[in-house]
């Protein structure tokens, strides 16, 4: 029976079971076997992700391996980078509080700030429909049918792809039932994660996210991101948000605008360790 010592993690509730990398170099199985194991919930540790810390990388400070809970990659995890980042520093793998990481949504730069919080530099939205990728011709208001209700979608990518709807509309009840169709929509080949929003104010807004692999989760980083960027774009919300989420608080910073997207958002949040353990994998 193979012993597996892990950290479980969590940012607003989105949780992960965190290896080092000396430890995963020791697991005879692949990692997408590995990460449908250990974060099956009720049979196992339970997360919505699995994150392995990768100690030497080119053109960066660190970098990781991140897979969702049903086994398949993800570009990039936002509340995961902030809980890899209180990570990093607490093992010793960096002696800085903001420094680079390598995934394959490119360089990000979480920063470690005096409160606790962690600030992550989540890089410049894409919006090119093909690079999200999506096949639709624009970001904005692209109109499908789900079981004979319209939705108006708005596409953005933070390195993974997101559709991000705007409603006055119950939130929660509408990702539970209409997230699962609209992440396998044809519209999106690689799936995307899909957002409710509801409006607030011009600063603040109600945020419900079916996840890609993982299914309705407490909170998405990356959603948060796209949420915001779309909303400033359809011109519903200044340059700094709160985004409430069922797991908690973001906040949201983006000085882009439709004439110059080219700026990257900032992303505000709590990150905390859980406990450590040790997985009995048969």
């Amino acid at each position: 029976m193979e012993k597996i010592f892990f950290t479980k993690m969590q940012g607003l509730g989105n949780d992960f079971v965190v290896i080092d990398w000396e430890e995963y170099q020791e697991i005879k199985m692949p990692v997408a076997e590995l990460a449908k194991r250990i974060c099956r919930r009720n049979f196992a540790v339970g997360a919505d992700g699995l994150i392995v810390v990768v100690p030497e990388v080119e053109g960066a400070d660190l970098g990781w391996i991140f897979y969702n809970s049903d086994g398949t990659p993800a570009q990039m995890c936002g509340n995961g980078m902030r809980c890899f980042a209180k990570y990093a520093l607490n093992k010793g793998y960096v002696n800085k509080h903001e420094f680079t990481v390598k995934t394959e949504a490119g360089i990000i730069t979480p920063r470690i700030n005096e409160d606790g919080t962690v600030t992550v530099n989540m890089g410049n939205p894409i919006l090119e429909p093909k690079n999200i990728p999506f096949k639709g011709e624009k970001n904005l208001n692209n109109t499908v049918e789900i079981w004979s209700k319209k939705f108006d979608l708005n596409v953005v990518s933070m390195g993974n792809p997101h559709c991000v709807i705007f409603t006055q509309e119950d939130i929660t009840t509408l990702a539970k039932d209409y997230g699962p169709d609209i992440e396998v929509h044809e519209l999106f080949p690689e799936k995307t994660n899909v957002e409710f929003i509801k409006v607030k104010s011009r600063s603040e807004i109600d945020l419900a996210v079916w996840e890609r692999g993982c299914g309705i989760t407490l909170a998405c980083g990356t959603g948060a991101c796209a949420s915001v960027v779309a909303g400033i774009l359809s011109g519903l919300l200044d340059n700094k948000v709160k985004v409430n989420l069922p797991g908690g608080v973001l906040t949201i910073e983006w000085s882009g605008t439709m004439e110059n997207t080219a700026k990257p958002v900032y992303m505000t949040g709590d990150a905390e360790f859980s406990f450590e353990g040790v997985f009995f994998n048969k």
